[in-house]
């Protein structure tokens, strides 16, 4: 098989960087080359721009644009007849973008079934619960499982998961009043929460996959048995040797998943990750990351998530982006490293783009009177052609800002500061007119993206006899 041939396009700032990033790269399996298409900044080309400047024929199998250049990819495919890719954001994430292989990572794969909790829907009528189970879909859940209270009626029930089916939901039902398990899969569940060797025989009323549990808590003999009544009924099942909180078995809970798995290899298995994700007061996506990375080595394939502490408010869409991180690291047979960065929430592997002298070289060649923001390891970094200033605070900056009464530009300078030191002190990337990437923690959709930069460049450019900055340096 030919090498695969990629082609990056830059502008004249960012190409004696980019050329410096591809050079050190450890072996690849591809073979590179750059194209400088005549701008300062290449983000900011047009498709116009590139559909004039890159030479014909495009000599390579792959295009990448840098990842804030908004031109459209199709036509661009469309004009050269060479697919083009939008690369990251910062040059510094090229070599985790690129991989072995020359392209991002393959996220869209995953071997693990969310079942998404509404833990009260006795407590809520069939439209109301219609909404919730749309927003539980959109996030990752595989699977809607209505959550019935004790000593708690459910009569619609049946009209509840007729309605669910009716709008293309699996449905599983969690109850542990016998008559309500019957009755849901009499009514059509997929799935029902919890049975024991003792109440297995529910299962025979439909066809809802069960799930099995200990009858007595933490009694894997108990389980073991259900296993092998199931078997004997001819009924597929789905064992939880259920996960324990911190300070009330939690490592011995891990320790009998480990167990079930050994005892019984090929059998499907269910763990509920609520028991830490909701009762321990730290940020989600550590949590998550962990226990599905242990999920991922015990091929347990079946998870239930709960949202009900307003601190998990994401964890739906933690799952479901941690599923497909170690899916495709345990595909590459690699670490979870470099394939997504959707559950760094706080803190950035790479906080930095840039070192001080890298910003202080750029600084070097500015010549207009836009004020730049990076951040680097030294702190907050504002320049132009007069200036180049570096600080910790904000505040700290603004004797140093001169706009001439321009309040829409103090404002945007302002709120720029002001999300840099945000980011400065915690640790995250930094890019001028584009929000903070806190992961699927508080997730910004492409039109989002698109506002913000538009609002960047047009208060830039309002600022008179000045043209619109070029927002950092790009590539």
């Amino acid at each position: 098989m030919a090498t695969p041939r990629l082609l990056f396009l830059t502008g004249h700032l960012a190409r004696p960087r980019l050329e410096r990033i591809l050079s050190g790269l450890e072996a690849t399996d591809f073979a590179w080359a750059i194209a400088d298409i005549g701008v300062k900044v290449a983000a900011l080309a047009t498709g116009d721009i590139i559909e004039r400047r890159l030479q014909r024929p495009v000599e390579a199998d792959r295009v990448i644009l840098p990842g804030r250049c908004r031109a459209d990819l199709d036509r661009l495919e469309a004009s050269f007849g060479v697919p083009f890719l939008r690369g990251p954001d910062e040059l510094a994430d090229l070599p985790a973008f690129l991989g072995r292989k020359g392209g991002p990572p393959d996220l869209s794969r995953h071997s693990m079934r969310i079942f998404a909790e509404i833990v009260d829907a006795t407590a809520h009528p069939v439209e109301r619960i219609l909404v919730r189970a749309e927003k539980m879909r959109d996030e990752g859940a595989d699977v809607i499982d209505l959550g019935c209270l004790p000593d708690t009626p459910f009569p619609h029930l049946e009209a509840t998961i007729a309605a669910l089916k009716a709008a293309g939901h699996l449905v599983s039902v969690d109850s542990a009043d016998p008559d309500e398990l019957a009755r849901a899969t009499r009514a059509g569940a997929d799935y029902l929460l919890s049975l024991t060797e003792d109440t297995l025989d529910i299962a025979r009323e439909g066809d809802a996959v069960p799930v099995v549990v200990p009858a007595t808590p933490h009694d894997l003999n108990s389980l073991d048995r259900a296993i092998e009544k199931a078997a004997a009924m001819g009924i597929d099942v789905i064992a939880d040797s259920i996960l324990d909180p911190i300070h009330f078995g939690f490592s011995a809970s891990l320790a009998r998943y480990h167990e079930l798995r050994r005892r019984h290899p090929d059998i499907a298995i269910l763990m509920g990750t609520g028991n830490l994700t909701e009762l321990t007061d730290a940020d989600t996506s550590g949590i998550t990351a962990t226990l599905l990375g242990i999920c991922s080595e015990l091929a347990i394939d079946n998870l239930l998530v709960v949202h009900v502490s307003p601190h998990t408010r994401r964890t739906i869409s933690e799952h479901d982006a941690a599923r497909r991180m170690f899916f495709a690291a345990r595909q590459d047979n690699a670490l979870p490293r470099g394939y997504s960065n959707t559950l760094l929430q706080a803190h950035d592997v790479k906080p930095f783009a840039v070192t001080p002298d890298e910003l202080a070289e750029m600084a070097a060649t500015i010549r207009d009177r836009n004020y730049r923001i990076e951040t680097a390891e030294d702190g907050i970094h504002l320049y132009n052609r007069d200036i180049h200033e570096v600080a910790t605070d904000a505040f700290e900056l603004f004797p140093h800002i001169e706009v001439d009464g321009d309040t829409g530009h103090a404002f945007y300078l302002g709120a720029e500061l002001q999300k840099a030191e945000i980011a400065f002190r915690l640790g995250k990337r930094y890019a001028q007119d584009t929000a903070l990437d806190f992961g699927v923690a508080a997730p910004r959709d492409e039109e989002d993206r698109t506002r913000l930069e538009e609002a960047g460049h047009t208060l830039k450019a309002k600022k008179k006899g000045t043209p619109a900055g070029d927002g950092g340096e790009g590539r």
